[in-house]
């Protein structure tokens, strides 16, 4: 799914950020989740499944292992084409974990 396409966060839509906990705190999505891709698998329990569930890591091969890993158990999930890297080209927010803008590399 294209960035431009992606609901913000809400109780309806989870933004899962399956990267790893430095690349998080450079910049992140308002409301996004964070869950590393490697923990995954033992924490699947914490999200919604009524909510649409939106899989995002830097440039998309990350997310897409999550997305395959998450329908094979039987959960939903959109892998956003491009990552957080397409997310900031298209001028979406990113912010650090205390609120201030921020970029990613």
């Amino acid at each position: 799914m294209h960035v431009g396409d992606v609901p913000e966060p809400s109780s309806t839509a989870i933004l899962l950020d399956v990267r790893e906990n430095d690349e998080w705190e450079q910049g992140h999505a308002p409301g996004a989740i964070h869950i590393p891709l490697a923990d995954v698998p033992t924490r699947m329990g914490e999200l919604d499944p009524d909510a649409d569930l939106y899989v995002v890591c830097k440039g998309g091969g990350r997310s897409a292992q999550a997305v395959r890993f998450l329908l094979h158990s039987g959960v939903e999930a959109t892998n956003v084409d491009g990552g957080m890297v397409a997310w900031q080209q298209a001028g979406r927010p990113l912010i650090t974990d205390d609120g201030r803008p921020a970029s990613v590399y």
